[in-house]
C-alpha cells in the first residue's frame, strides 16, 4: 500500500508540473500580442508628423484625389515645378503663359523654388485684350510669371513677410495658420503643395509686379 501511495504523490506531482508548465506557456503566448499591441502608437507617429505638413485650404478639394491622376498631391511631388503645374487642372492658364515665356526648363532645373500660382479664375479676371497683349510680350509676361517666384522653398510658417522675387520686385504675405494673403489681394486657396523641387501656394487673383 505504501508502494502505491507513493507512485500517486508522484503522480500528481508530475501532472501539477504539467499544468504549471502549460500556464506558463499560456502567459508567454498572452505577452506577445501585447508587446505587439505596444508597438502600434509608435508606428503611426509618423504619419501624424505628415499630417502637419499637408497641403491646406478650400482650393485643394479641387485638386484630383488618386494618385495615379498627374495632378494630384502625390503626382506633382514627384516631378519638378512646370511638369507638377501641366498636371494639375486648376493651373491650365498658368501653363499656357509658361510656355509662351519659355520658362519650362529655367523652372524645372531650378535648386528650390516658392511659386504663387494663380488659378485659371485668377487670369479670367484679367479682361480678355489685356490678358492676350500680356501674352502675346514675351519681356512683359516673363517680368509677370517670375514676379509670381521666390528662391528657396518656403513653409507655411515661414511665408508671412516680404520676399525678394525672381523678376527682381518685392511680394509681402500676410496671415499665418492656414490664412495667408499675397500684397494684400490675392488670397492663398491651396497652400503647402510639394513639387520635385518648389513649394506651391496657389492663389486666386495674379500678381502683378510694379512697373
Amino acid at each position: 500500500m505504501r508502494t502505491i501511495r507513493m507512485i500517486a504523490v508522484a503522480s500528481a506531482a508530475t501532472l501539477c508540473l504539467g499544468l504549471a508548465a502549460c500556464g506558463q506557456g499560456d502567459d508567454a503566448e498572452t505577452a506577445s500580442p501585447a508587446s505587439t499591441g505596444m508597438a502600434t502608437p509608435t508606428a503611426m507617429a509618423p504619419s501624424s508628423a505628415t499630417a502637419t505638413a499637408a497641403e491646406f485650404g478650400p482650393g485643394c478639394a479641387a485638386v484630383p484625389a488618386d494618385p495615379a491622376n498627374a495632378g494630384s498631391f502625390q503626382a506633382m511631388a514627384q516631378v519638378p515645378v512646370a511638369t507638377a503645374a501641366s498636371g494639375n487642372p486648376l493651373l491650365t492658364t498658368l501653363v499656357t503663359a509658361v510656355k509662351e515665356a519659355a520658362l519650362v526648363d529655367s523652372l524645372n532645373s531650378a535648386p528650390a523654388l516658392t511659386v504663387f500660382a494663380p488659378v485659371d479664375a485668377a487670369f479670367a479676371k484679367i479682361p480678355k485684350a489685356d490678358l492676350d497683349k500680356v501674352l502675346a510680350d514675351k519681356k512683359q509676361l516673363t517680368d509677370v510669371l517670375t514676379y509670381h517666384a521666390v528662391s528657396g522653398k518656403l513653409a507655411p510658417a515661414d511665408l508671412a513677410g516680404t520676399h525678394k522675387t525672381l523678376q527682381g520686385g518685392e511680394l509681402t504675405v500676410a496671415g499665418s495658420g492656414e490664412s495667408f494673403t499675397v500684397n494684400g489681394n490675392a488670397a492663398v486657396v491651396c497652400g503647402n503643395v510639394q513639387t520635385a523641387n518648389a513649394t506651391v501656394y496657389i492663389i486666386d487673383t495674379v500678381l502683378m509686379p510694379k512697373s
